[in-house]
């Protein structure tokens, strides 16, 4: 493999990668939120995140590496990128735990949003994964049956016995 080819398959893979760590590290900092923003578990938790943003910013997804990345890929390296400078600014001037929750929960929308796009844009355009993503989605699923066990059986068994007592007591009931 050429480098060229390293560089585009290296840009979003690593963006992903960088926003399920920030999530992970800021989810973490909200569970240590009765110790307050200044508690050294949030303070190290929220600069490890900052610093997840700085390396997806300055070495992932560089203007060279992201124009040499195909063009269905470009849109979302530009948006990430955008997302990245974006949540590494309200990092560094969170003031309360409260929004810290909020930008964790953010952080985390956004993570599974960027991998969802860029997996299922990967399948389509993927000339060596053979994958149509489009036909997949038109085939009906095979549907299994699951062998009757003896226990179904015995409660359908008993479900019958059930309705007829209940019958018997209506009837019994009604004269």
């Amino acid at each position: 493999m050429s480098t060229t080819e390293g560089v585009k398959s290296a840009c979003l893979p690593c963006a992903v990668g960088h926003f399920s760590t920030s999530a992970t590290l800021l989810n973490e900092a909200v569970r240590f939120k009765k110790d307050g923003l200044a508690s050294p578990q949030v303070l190290d938790d929220i600069a490890q995140a900052i610093g997840e943003q700085n390396a997806l910013e300055r070495i992932d997804l560089t203007p060279a590496k992201i124009g040499n990345l195909p063009d269905w890929e470009k849109g979302l390296a530009n948006e990430a990128l955008e997302k990245s400078r974006e949540l590494r600014h309200k990092l560094e001037s969170v003031q309360n735990m409260d929004e810290l929750t909020e930008i964790a929960a953010d952080t985390e929308e956004y993570f599974k949003y960027l991998n969802r796009e860029w997996t299922s844009k990967r399948l389509q355009e993927c000339p060596t994964c053979q994958i149509n993503t489009e036909e997949a989605e038109e085939e009906p699923e095979e549907v299994v049956v699951a062998p009757k066990s003896k226990l179904s059986e015995y409660g359908l068994k008993a479900s019958i016995a059930r309705r007829k007592l209940l019958e018997e007591i209506i009837q019994a009931r009604g004269k």
